[in-house]
């Protein structure tokens, strides 16, 4: 049987201009290869071989530069918006073409994460909804004082903030069709508020592998830096 993934490819990339005034952001290069290239390699290195891209910008660049996927030994379609229709809306399109259960994901994603893995434990728990997170450390730049009235008390020099993140890549059952309007802007974050207000389990993932989201110039640069590391020998 075949395992699906949607790769949400239809982002205007403004933090990224100008690359992406000629080029839409899921074909900027990295390395020897397009951002899109990288992901549907590793996609196809773990058995999802039907692959569909929700494109809108430029979408004629996207269809022409992959044609059907046979290249990379996998069934390739592309999904137009009429309209811009968010991070979820994408998915409504794909209602009768997708199997009971699909990965979907940015795409401005860099990872090594395990899709079987992720695949996997989703299938393993009821939820309609799994999402992939991702835990961060960011170096505080200041040192935090503690005081009692005009008295200090204790002082933490520059404390690491840890915060986790949506990663950007997600596990869905067919099921959750019925929770995305049609032909409606509707991102990720409304159907998880969603989920929730209708109190729906939503499962988490850890990414624990390296994950790095393109979404600036400066991670844009860093994707250069760490792609001979992560991702050239990655076949």
């Amino acid at each position: 049987m075949s395992k699906c993934a949607i790769i949400l490819s239809g982002g205007l990339g403004t933090r990224l201009k100008p690359f992406t005034e000629v080029i839409p952001k899921p074909l900027l290069p990295i390395g020897e290869k397009a951002v899109l290239e990288i992901q549907i390699e590793r996609l196809k290195k773990y058995g999802f071989d039907h692959i569909f891209l929700a494109t809108n910008y430029k979408a004629d660049y996207i269809e022409h530069f992959f044609g059907d996927g046979s290249r990379y030994h996998v069934k390739l379609e592309i999904s137009r918006e009429d309209r811009p229709l968010g991070t979820a809306g994408p998915v409504r399109l794909l209602k009768e073409r997708v199997g009971d259960s699909f990965i979907v994901m940015n795409g401005d994603i860099l990872s090594l994460v395990d899709f079987d893995k992720l695949f996997n434990f989703a299938n393993s728990n009821k939820s309609l909804l799994t999402v992939a997170i991702k835990k961060l450390i960011t170096p505080y730049a200041f040192g935090n004082i503690y005081f009692d009235g005009d008295l200090v008390t204790g002082i933490e020099e520059k404390p690491d903030i840890v915060s986790y993140v949506l990663a950007g890549i997600y596990v869905m059952k067919a099921e959750i069709m019925d929770l995305i309007p049609e032909n409606e802007y509707f991102g990720m974050d409304t159907l998880i508020k969603k989920m929730l207000e209708l109190k729906l389990p939503i499962t988490k993932h850890e990414i624990t592998e390296y994950w790095l989201d393109i979404g600036q110039i400066k991670d844009y640069e860093k994707a250069h830096g760490i792609y001979k590391d992560y991702f050239s020998k990655d076949e």
